[in-house]
């Protein structure tokens, strides 16, 4: 690849042995594997308070969200990993995007996240997968000006999917994962060299 691709990978859980953790260390596998710079991130490392207008306005943007919305201004591309919640998202990854989409020194409203190119996945322990949070989780994104790739992959029931080394058993999903990742990086790197 001409431009080498920035990825922000991480998952909206803070659990340690989350699905989705594992998950989206396959897919940052597959973007390195084709040349891209993968930074994996925990978001239990950067903890953020429930997102208050009334916090924001006494301290500005909390410290964390500083350094979440930095790192996501220094990648152009989002590996995403979503548990599903109730049938949506998980509060933490919610709470994330509603603080970092707010304009910090001087930026415009969403400046982490107009042009970002993101690929969404999600473990659970469901039948389907967690498909019907990724449904909300796609449309948060692109009403924030994200480009979602079009391909997802769930992997249902997670608590029996994954080896003891995080690699899935089935060797199929363990290669379309990797080859999410791969997609999101070359999709990157052309938008990029189109610009």
């Amino acid at each position: 690849m001409a431009i080498t691709p920035k990825i922000l990978a991480f998952a909206g859980s803070t659990r340690a042995e989350s699905y989705n953790k594992k998950l989206v260390k396959i897919a940052a596998a597959g973007a390195l594997a084709i040349g891209a710079e993968v930074t994996y991130l925990d978001l239990r490392d950067i903890p953020m308070p429930l997102f208050d207008e009334d916090l924001e306005a006494q301290e500005a943007l909390h410290p964390n969200a500083l350094k979440l919305r930095d790192m996501m201004l220094a990648h152009q591309g989002l590996l995403i990993a979503s548990p599903e919640y109730n049938s949506s998202i998980s509060g933490v990854l919610k709470n994330a995007i509603d603080w970092v989409s707010r304009p910090a020194n001087g930026e415009a409203p969403l400046a982490c996240f107009v042009d970002k190119v993101a690929a969404i996945m999600s473990a659970s322990p469901s039948p389907l997968g967690g498909l019907r949070g990724l449904v909300y989780l796609r449309a948060i994104l692109g009403n924030i000006k994200v480009i979602v790739l079009p391909d997802q992959i769930t992997v249902p029931k997670a608590y029996d999917a994954f080896n003891s080394d995080g690699i899935l058993k089935d060797t199929q999903q363990q290669a379309a994962i990797e080859k999410l990742g791969s997609n999101l990086a070359s999709t990157v790197a052309k938008l990029k060299t189109s610009l």
